[in-house]
């Protein structure tokens, strides 16, 4: 990238104006993308304006439009909701409405306009711009613009990015404010679950979503529901007689708990409404369970915004800054949105189309094919929980399989939720599923237990390891582990963990040549909250460990408010991987991130406390210094806390703070059950095939480099790759892969903390096709 086009960043706003309005329901993150449209626009040297109170601002002007400063968007990145006002607009719906929103704009300069809402918000959003030219030419002749003014503001170009918390637009995998209404969801369903668990008691939850049934759909994977009810897919006709089977059966299994999950919006195949009160009276009058309804409403717009959803903004927040400056009178208006971890930009009116198309297909009781518009993600969920809710497990293990799981390296949570669906989904399958004890070590001594499907029950939500791990290598105890893999006629191995899972998949593979024992697939999936594995962009238990250190971060800027100028240093874990420390800086506004992956010297340090003398001098006088715990072996957190603390004095106080193992603990966020739940699911079907594919005269030999994968996320798909074919992507020394898609986020976390830095903009999302995209891509 050359010298130019870095500088080109910073001087593509110049002379040009930015409004970013939020409209439509509000969404805990929209604070965030708000945050970072006036930060970047300010950095590129555009002026931004807020528009108060959504299209009623834009349609009646005067103190509405504000222009933004870099201070005004301070403190609100933890904020729920919307902090420059949301409402529905009547006026902006009639052609008188939208000529007085253009007045105000030309008046002003404005010709960039970035809507955050739903697809009704942006909908609108799209008829103003087409209609711009002749709303304009209408004003000339009123004589209300003049000629000059027209000729400046000759179009308007538009981004939308989408707040909702159903995650009902199409082409996006995941909307503004999603996951955190899956987090309001979920700290209440944990809650049901412990009171429910003291009487034996059924719960039917109704969650928002009169459309759409993700976040019913989402819920009941991550708290292991018995049964959903969503729009898209209407139960079977004879479904109150399977219903009440289907409890009565878990009933007998042993489990003192029910939870059935209701989308708002959920109907019958015949399009008639089935509500909660409904079920509750179906299961008192057939089953006489002690059944209670719980409707959670506004409680799912509410609270702070996850990680997540404060990540998400931020980058939908700079794309959308990106994507307006970059605009023609030729490009369409479109939606910066998330396929996976990568940003895309795509055609407005398309998704709006295919979000339509899916209500047109449920209108016409066309249920299978408002699935498939939904998407690949939403029919992996739908799939993952027909498997898992819906399949009795079949009685006799003729013919079946062993395999087994374990857990190796540090506790994550999530990784119960991982060996949950691989139990169930072994057992489905009708093979035998044997749980191992303390990693490698309780392989080598055997210490393997026969789990059947309860075994396994309300692991969904529980933190760190059921099964016990262990960072012991394998290596050292190969005739053992060769011993018991015969003892227990184990055929394959699902290996659930960290950095040691990948390095003893890879003593595996060695073993190999001298222990035939050792021929068998296995797979290893991510389990770390470093996110350092090779071949995976996320780990489980990452996404809970930086909501956490989130929180904390939150909670120490909080104390900072109160008391004038302090700067706090907080150490993150993660090893030698700046992923926490990097994220967690991004999620919570820190001023600087230090990581080994970016080296830093003294003059780093000196430039970042100079910043923060400078900040002390504006309205914002606190400041937060993230530090990953192996950044630098000399630069130690004592050390760079007594720097701040000598050269900050008479300007501000310092403090310092070791988050430590409160970053492992903790109950496993939404993201992390539901990712964990997918991925065993999807270990587990790999591992059947791979089993029949290398079975030879009577036994299992399975000596192929595809024969032991590591499965991981890379960009938009799940994919397996042959953990020997990762070691040229690994720096053993520090453990960590050698190239780390995240570090790309790093110059946008600079920018939002005010340095003059260069954005590389070499890697910015192009416009795509939403059509093409649906059929021929994999997605999560």
């Amino acid at each position: 990238m050359t010298h130019e086009e870095h500088h080109a960043a910073k001087t593509l706003g110049i002379g040009k104006a930015i409004a970013v309005l939020t409209s439509g329901g509000d969404a805990q993150g929209m604070n965030a993308a708000v945050r970072a449209v006036v930060r970047v626009g300010i950095f590129t040297g555009a002026r931004v304006f807020f528009v108060h109170e959504g299209y009623q601002g834009l349609v009646d002007g005067g103190d509405h439009i504000k222009e933004a400063t870099w201070e005004s968007v301070s403190m609100m990145l933890q904020l729920g909701g919307t902090v420059i006002g949301s409402a529905r607009c009547k006026d902006f719906r009639e052609r008188e409405g939208r000529l007085r929103a253009a007045y105000n704009l030309v008046k002003r300069g404005i010709t960039n306009l970035c809507v955050i809402g739903g697809d009704g918000s942006l909908t609108g959003a799209d008829t103003f711009r087409s209609e711009w030219s002749d709303l304009l030419s209408d004003l000339q002749k009123a004589g209300k613009i003049t000629d000059e003014e027209a000729t400046k503001s000759s179009y308007l170009n538009i981004v939308g990015l989408v707040g909702s918390i159903d995650n009902d637009f199409c082409g996006t995998d995941m909307t503004i404010g999603t996951d955190s209404a899956l987090h309001r969801i979920m700290e209440i369903v944990d809650a049901i679950t412990t009171t429910a668990q003291s009487h034996q008691r059924t719960f039917v939850l109704e969650v928002m979503g009169r459309h759409c049934g993700y976040l019913a759909l989402v819920t009941s994977l991550s708290c292991g529901a018995d049964w959903v009810f969503i729009p898209e897919c209407p139960p079977d006709d004879d479904w109150e007689e399977h219903l009440c089977r289907r409890l009565s059966e878990t009933r007998t299994r042993g489990s003192r708990l029910n939870i059935i999950i209701v989308a708002e919006g959920a109907i019958d195949k015949n399009g008639k409404p089935i509500t909660s009160e409904d079920i509750k009276n179906l299961v008192v009058k057939r089953l006489g369970y002690d059944t209670r309804v719980t409707v959670l409403g506004h409680v799912q717009r509410g609270g702070t915004p996850s990680a997540f959803d404060r990540i998400l903004g931020s980058r939908m927040g700079v794309e959308a800054v990106m994507a307006l400056l970059e605009g023609t009178p030729d490009t369409p208006a479109c939606v910066v949105s998330l396929s996976g971890n990568q940003a895309v930009r795509l055609p407005l009116m398309e998704c709006v189309q295919v979000t339509k198309d899916v209500t047109k297909a449920m209108d016409e009781k066309k249920f299978d094919e408002a699935l498939k518009l939904r998407g690949r993600s939403f029919m992996n969920n739908w799939e993952v929980y027909k498997l898992l809710a819906h399949v009795r497990p079949p009685v006799s293990k003729s013919g079946s399989h062993t395999v087994a799981v374990m857990n190796v390296g540090a506790p994550a949570a999530g990784m119960n939720a991982a060996v949950r669906s691989t139990v169930r989904i072994g057992l489905i399958q009708g093979n035998r599923v044997l749980v191992v004890h303390d990693g490698f070590e309780g392989l080598a001594k055997g210490q393997i237990e026969e789990a059947g499907w309860s075994y396994v029950g309300g692991w969904t939500g529980q933190g760190g390891s059921k099964l016990g791990t262990k960072r012991t290598l394998p290596k050292k105890s190969f005739e053992q582990i060769s011993a018991n893999i015969t003892k227990f006629n184990i055929q394959g191995l699902v290996i659930i963990g960290g950095f040691e899972a990948y390095t003893g998949g890879l003593e595996l593979m060695e073993g190999r040549k001298q222990f035939d024992e050792l021929c068998i697939p296995f797979v290893v999936i991510p389990a770390t909250v470093s996110n350092n594995v090779p071949g995976s962009d996320f780990s489980v238990g990452a996404d809970t460990a930086l909501n956490t250190i989130c929180t904390t971060c939150d909670r120490i800027k909080q104390s900072a408010a109160g008391t004038k100028r302090r700067v706090f240093i907080i150490e993150t874990m993660g090893g030698y991987c700046g992923y926490l420390a990097t994220m967690a800086g991004l999620a919570a506004g820190a001023d600087a991130a230090y990581i080994f992956e970016e080296p830093f010297t003294i003059r780093d340090l000196q430039a970042n406390v100079e910043h923060l003398v400078q900040k002390m001098k504006t309205t914002v006088k606190r400041g937060l210094v993230l530090r990953n715990e192996k950044c630098n072996e000399n630069y130690t957190t004592d050390f760079i806390f007594n720097l701040y603390s000598e050269e900050g004095k008479g300007i501000f106080d310092s403090r310092k703070n070791v988050l430590g193992h409160m970053q492992q603990g903790g109950s496993p966020t939404p993201f992390d059950r539901n990712f964990a739940t997918k991925m065993g699911a999807k270990a587990m079907n790999w591992m059947s095939g791979k089993i029949k594919e290398s079975y030879r005269n009577g036994r299992i030999f399975a000596n192929t480099p595809d024969s032991g994968c590591v499965l991981g996320m890379r960009k938009r798909a799940l994919v397996f790759q042959p953990v020997a074919e990762l070691k040229d992507q690994t720096d053993f020394e520090h453990r960590i892969p050698k190239e780390q898609w995240w570090l790309k986020l790093r110059p946008i976390l600079k920018i939002l903390a005010k340095y003059e830095i260069d954005l590389d903009t070499s890697d910015h999302a192009h416009l795509e096709h939403i059509t093409r995209k649906r059929s021929g891509e994999a997605a999560v």
